[in-house]
C-alpha cells in the first residue's frame, strides 16, 4: 500500500545553485585568488541549455545568485556586459515560467573589497547597498524573490573563526565585526527595496540546526543544546526579524549535543562528505520557525552522493516530515533541492557531487541522474507517494 503526500497548491518546486560554484570564468573575487573554480560547470555559458533541463524536470523555480564582482570589478564602474548577461538569464528563466529566488551575497565578495576588510570594513554596508540597489533597479520586474545575505553565520564562522574558508582568519574580534555589518547591511537593503516597491520579497537565509542533548536527562546537556540553538539559530534572526518577508531554511545539520559543547551525533547514514543524513530534523527546525509568524521556503536541501544511491530516499524522507509539519501548520512554501547539478563545493573542490543533475567535467556533458527523474516527479505531481 501506498499513501499519496499532497502539497498546498502552487507550492513551488525548484533548485538552488551560487554563481562561483556553477557559472565559471569568475577571477576578480576573493575565492578565485586561493580556490580558483576555472570553468566550473560552465553554466555561465550553457544556461540556456540548464533551464531547458530544468524545465524538463517539472521544476517550477530556480535560486540562483549574482556574482557581485562580475556586476563591479572596480570599485564603483558597473560592467554593462555583466548586467546584460544577468538580464538575460532572469528573461531566459521567466520565458520558461520559472519563479526566480536571487542571491546578492553567496560567499564570494570583489577582491577590490576583500582588499579593504571585506565584511569585517563598516563600510561594507554602503558598498553592498549601494550594488543591491543597483541590481534592484535592473531586475526588479524580474525578480519573484530576493535573498540578502546566504548563510551569514557560516560565512563568518568559517572564515573569522575557523579559518577554513576565505578570507582565513582566526579572530572573534572580526566574526563579530562581520556579523554587525552583516545585520545593519540586511536591514539597509531590505529598507531600500521597500521603499521603492512595496510589494517586494525579500528575506535571507541561514543553515538552521536541529539541536538536541545527547542525554535528554542531563541538565548540563540541555542547557548546551538551549545555549547552541540560541548562539546559532536564534540571534541573529532576532535581530533581523522585522526586516524580513520571509525565512530561507538551509537544512543540513543535526547535532546532539553533550556538555561542553561536544558533538555526538550517531552518524548511522553519512553523505560522501561525512554529513548525518537525519531527515526529522527539518520538522523540528521548522516547528521552532512558526514562531515568527513568516512564509517559510526550504532554500536548500541535499547531500553530496556521486553514485546517487542516496539521493532518492533523502528527498523522500526528508519531504515526507517536511509535509507532516505543513499539516500541522507551518507556512512553508516551497522547496529547492541543492543542488541543480555538480559544482565547486567550496574548499572541497569539485569531488563532492551535490547535483540533481551529474556534470563531466571533461566534456561537460549534463546528465541527469535518476534521483533528478524521482523529483521531478513529485514537482509534476505536487505530491509525493510513500509506502505505509
Amino acid at each position: 500500500m501506498s499513501k499519496i503526500l499532497e502539497f498546498p497548491r502552487g507550492f513551488l518546486w525548484g533548485s538552488a545553485t551560487s554563481a562561483y560554484q556553477i557559472e565559471g570564468g569568475i577571477e576578480n573575487c576573493d575565492w578565485a585568488k586561493f580556490y580558483p573554480a576555472g570553468r566550473g560547470s560552465d553554466h555561465y555559458n550553457r544556461y540556456e541549455e540548464d533551464f531547458d533541463l530544468l524545465k524538463k524536470l517539472n521544476q517550477t523555480a530556480f535560486r540562483f545568485s549574482i556574482e557581485w564582482s562580475r556586476i563591479e570589478p572596480k570599485e564603483g564602474k558597473f560592467d554593462e556586459k555583466e548586467l546584460e548577461h544577468y538580464w538575460k538569464i532572469l528573461f531566459a528563466l521567466k520565458l520558461r515560467e520559472i519563479k526566480t529566488m536571487v542571491s546578492l551575497h553567496h560567499f564570494t565578495t570583489p577582491l577590490w573589497l576583500a582588499e579593504m576588510g571585506g565584511w569585517a570594513n563598516k563600510k561594507i554596508v554602503f558598498y553592498f547597498s549601494r550594488f543591491a540597489e543597483r541590481i534592484f533597479d535592473e531586475y526588479r520586474d524580474l525578480v519573484d524573490f530576493w535573498i540578502t545575505i546566504n548563510e551569514p553565520l557560516n560565512y563568518a564562522s568559517i572564515g573569522y573563526l575557523e579559518g577554513r574558508w576565505i578570507p582565513q582568519k582566526r579572530n572573534p574580534i572580526l566574526f563579530f565585526k562581520v556579523i554587525r555589518n552583516q545585520i545593519a547591511t540586511h536591514k539597509k537593503v531590505y529598507e531600500i527595496f521597500h521603499k521603492t516597491k512595496s510589494d517586494v520579497r525579500v528575506g535571507n537565509t541561514e543553515s538552521y540546526c536541529f539541536f538536541e542533548p545527547a542525554n535528554p536527562k542531563s541538565l548540563l546537556d540541555k542547557f548546551s543544546a538551549r545555549l547552541s540553538h540560541y548562539f546559532w539559530n536564534e540571534r541573529f534572526l532576532n535581530r533581523i526579524k522585522n526586516h524580513l518577508d520571509f525565512i530561507g531554511l538551509n537544512y543540513y545539520h543535526h547535532n546532539k549535543i553533550k556538555f561542553p559543547f561536544l558533538n555526538r551525533n550517531k552518524n548511522k547514514i553519512v553523505s560522501d562528505v561525512d554529513w548525518e543524513i537525519y531527515p526529522q530534523g527539518i520538522y523540528w527546525v521548522l516547528k521552532w520557525l512558526k514562531k515568527y509568524n513568516l512564509p517559510i521556503y526550504i532554500t536548500e536541501n541535499g547531500l553530496a552522493d556521486a553514485k546517487d544511491k542516496l539521493r532518492k530516499n533523502f528527498i523522500k524522507d526528508h519531504l515526507s516530515w517536511l509535509h507532516k509539519a505543513i499539516k500541522e501548520g507551518i507556512d512553508c512554501r516551497g522547496y529547492f533541492h541543492w543542488s541543480l547539478m555538480d559544482n565547486f563545493e567550496w574548499e572541497k573542490g569539485f569531488e563532492p557531487r551535490f547535483g540533481l543533475v551529474e556534470i563531466n567535467y571533461k566534456t561537460l556533458e549534463r546528465k541527469a541522474r535518476p534521483s533528478a527523474n524521482f523529483y521531478a516527479e513529485i514537482c509534476k505531481h505536487n505530491q509525493l507517494s510513500i509506502n505505509n
